[in-house]
């Protein structure tokens, strides 16, 4: 008996996927991947020079740029995919910014750009394509958080919390979508080597490539897995740390931080 929280996903050909922040790391190695095995994805990214990279042509990509922090944008475009293609199957929320941040650098501007973009944005998603999907009784949601939003950690002043703000939404979403028939899944990488993880300036365990990261989503997707989490090598012991109680958490980060 599957004991998976959500369908599995079969076959993607013809699925139509719309992907929020694709223009690069992460989501442009996913869109490459999902070509490959036959949907149709929709790219949306503020770069439509970059989208029209990741597209490369592909009959069956669709390139629409949108600001994520923008719902005008979003619902716009989600229009568009319908117009095309009739609906959406799986929307995937990618959209993210990361600036270190420490308690002695407080900058509310890069904070509240954080919360815009990795949060905020997430909801005008939501926003755009739950109707419809709500309409049909089908579809599927998949948010892209962070094993840094499991617990506090040092540089992520404003990354961490938003990160466990989207883990919290996914459940959240999970609880009310799932008996009605839309998927949501929840999709924490480790480090992945993007032009987002280039500004640190510290060793990252289990660093793996955007191309691995999006292979590692695809079978969580494919399996109806809730939460998907990589590299497990890094990821399981991350897990581990959150049942830690406060007395052996905050020194053992601290320890192997660092900072």
């Amino acid at each position: 008996m599957s004991m998976s929280l959500n369908p599995r996903i079969l076959d993607w050909r013809g699925r139509r996927v719309w992907l929020i922040g694709a223009s690069t790391g992460i989501g442009a190695a996913f869109a490459r991947l999902l070509l490959e095995h036959g949907a149709r994805v929709a790219l949306s990214a503020r770069t439509e020079a970059a989208l029209l990279g990741v597209a490369g042509g592909h009959a069956q990509a669709l390139v629409l740029p949108a600001d994520a922090t923008r719902e005008d944008e979003l619902r716009a475009v989600a229009a568009r995919i319908d117009a095309a293609w009739g609906g959406i199957d799986l929307v995937v929320y990618l959209a993210g910014t990361y600036a270190p941040l420490r308690a002695w650098d407080i900058d509310l501007g890069q904070i509240k750009r954080t919360f815009d973009i990795n949060v905020i944005g997430c909801y005008g998603a939501l926003a755009a394509v739950l109707p419809g999907m709500l309409a049909r009784g089908n579809g599927a949601v998949a948010i892209v958080s962070s094993v840094a939003g499991y617990r506090g950690l040092p540089n992520a002043l404003a990354y961490g919390p938003a990160k466990a703000a989207l883990i919290n939404l996914a459940e959240a979403l999970y609880l009310d979508l799932a008996p009605k028939g839309i998927a949501v899944h929840l999709i924490d990488p480790g480090f992945v080597d993007t032009p987002l993880t280039a500004q640190n300036e510290f060793s990252m365990p289990g660093l793996i490539s955007a191309a691995a990261a999006a292979r590692a989503m695809l079978r969580g997707l494919e399996r109806g897995e809730f939460e998907t989490h990589f590299p497990k090598r890094f990821t399981l012991w991350m897990r581990l740390l959150r049942l830690l109680p406060y007395r052996l958490y905050f020194p053992v980060v601290r320890r192997f931080t660092g900072l």
